[in-house]
């Protein structure tokens, strides 16, 4: 292990900020970008970061909230889903703007812009974040595996570690061939919910009026907890480190006009993207809705329970074996995105210079070991509990990426002429806002007992 010595230098110095090494080098400006095509050649050279990010947004834990709301409020919800989704396209339009303006990623930024006193705490809550966000896909990825092989919890969990030398393979190769992974893990999500949306033949009226807010959303206490969750299981915190980050894979022309156009592209990449996040977060929920709600199964929140029910609800096999399948692609996914994330946040608040090997077990060890000690512990009937607080956890560490974030993207010394515009800055701190409120009411209903 070598640390360097800008490792140990006070995260505000200039010499902090002279030395910074790239995000993510091993694929830093690796993929090229056209000078010259037409508009689709140069969207094709700039998606994929997009999809490294949208992974995070179908993970297990959207799949528990998604599952609850769905089989006790029908098609409800979906306004909730939908809102979510709105406000996760405008932070990750901001995160690419941030990265590509400055050539830092979020956790570079915060290591120059705040004192120690500041950005240390801030590192130890990213990786808090992380680790809730590995815990829950560790453990969705486990229970898949137990449903489709029979592989105890307890073995599956630890069999994840092994993702970590698939994405070493991966960088190894290319960072496109590790967007091709993932790109290709989502369309197979994608096919087995057009699947399983066509056995279960929701009502689609019923399900294009989920879409639209309902009152009782707010009124209803139960409604209103579940939406709360469903928007802390969307808005990722590990997801803005690593959009900075990723979207500076490309080699764009280093002026203000390419930096502008970078912007542009990146933008619509992971707008793209997270639409077809929403796409499947409303199948699980739609799905839940048509297969349990209309059966009268209103309580159905455990992952093992749904895949039970389903296929003799539904009179076919094949339902219930294509949830398990998605699940288990949902949580290969989240987890290859949550490793590189960890690496960006080590690296960027750090500058704890590794071997790859080193790295990569590291990050994956910060959120493995707390998975198998629980599973070890609970079994199985501590894989809800589990998902429910890791969603909680991210909840409350939300902020503290959000709001750093919204300062960067109004930062005009660092931005210059690629400020954004003042009505995403408008919206994005109302957002933000929105968040803080939310995590005092989680927080005034766990000490109120509500």
């Amino acid at each position: 292990m070598k640390i360097t010595a800008d490792a140990i230098a006070p995260p505000d110095s200039a010499a902090a900020h002279a030395t910074s090494p790239p995000s993510l080098p091993e694929v830093h400006r690796s993929v090229a970008v056209p000078n010259a095509g037409g508009f689709l050649r140069k969207l094709f050279a700039f998606m994929g970061p997009g999809y490294m990010v949208a992974v995070g947004y179908m993970d297990p834990g959207n799949w528990a909230t998604a599952l609850a709301g769905g089989s006790a409020f029908g098609y409800t919800l979906l306004s909730v889903a939908l809102a979510s989704s709105l406000m996760a396209i405008l932070l990750q339009a901001l995160c690419a703007r941030i990265g590509i303006a400055t050539g830092r990623d979020l956790a570079q930024l915060c290591r120059e812009r705040f004192p120690r006193a500041v950005s240390w705490p801030l590192w130890l809550l990213a990786e808090a974040a992380i680790c809730a966000t590995d815990l829950a896909e560790l453990i969705g990825t486990a229970i898949a595996l137990e449903l489709l092989f029979g592989i105890p919890l307890l073995y599956g969990v630890m069999l994840t570690a092994l993702d970590a030398f698939l994405i070493l393979w991966l960088q190894h190769k290319g960072v496109r061939w590790l967007e091709a992974l993932v790109f290709g893990l989502i369309v197979l999500i994608f096919g087995c919910f057009v699947v399983q949306l066509a056995l279960s033949d929701p009502e689609w009226g019923a399900v294009l009026r989920g879409y639209l807010p309902a009152t009782s959303i707010v009124t209803n206490q139960t409604q209103l907890y579940i939406a709360i969750g469903i928007l802390g299981a969307t808005v990722m915190p590990h997801n803005l480190y690593l959009h900075t980050a990723v979207v500076q894979s490309r080699a764009w022309v280093p002026d203000e006009a390419g930096k502008r156009e970078a912007i542009r592209f990146a933008t619509l990449d992971s707008s793209i993207a997270l639409t077809l996040a929403l796409l499947v977060n409303s199948a699980i929920l739609i799905t839940a809705a048509a297969v349990f709600h209309t059966s009268g199964n209103t309580e159905v929140a455990e992952i093992q329970e749904a895949y039970q029910l389903m296929s003799p609800l539904l009179g076919s096999g094949l339902a219930a074996t294509l949830f398990a399948v998605a699940l288990l692609l949902c949580g290969v996914n989240a987890t290859v995105t949550a490793t590189l994330s960890g690496q960006v946040v080590m690296e960027g608040f750090l500058h704890l210079r590794l071997r790859p090997v080193i790295r990569r077990l590291i990050t994956r060890l910060i959120a493995i070991v707390p998975a198998v000690v629980v599973t070890w512990i609970h079994g199985e009937s501590g894989t809800a509990q589990l998902l429910i607080l890791s969603q909680v956890v991210l909840s409350m560490q939300l902020p503290f990426a959000v709001i750093p974030l919204m300062m960067f993207a109004g930062d005009r010394r660092r931005l210059g002429a690629l400020v954004a515009p003042r009505w995403q800055l408008v919206v994005g701190w109302a957002i933000a806002a929105l968040i803080v409120v939310l995590n005092v009411k989680v927080l005034a209903d766990a000490f109120l007992g509500d």
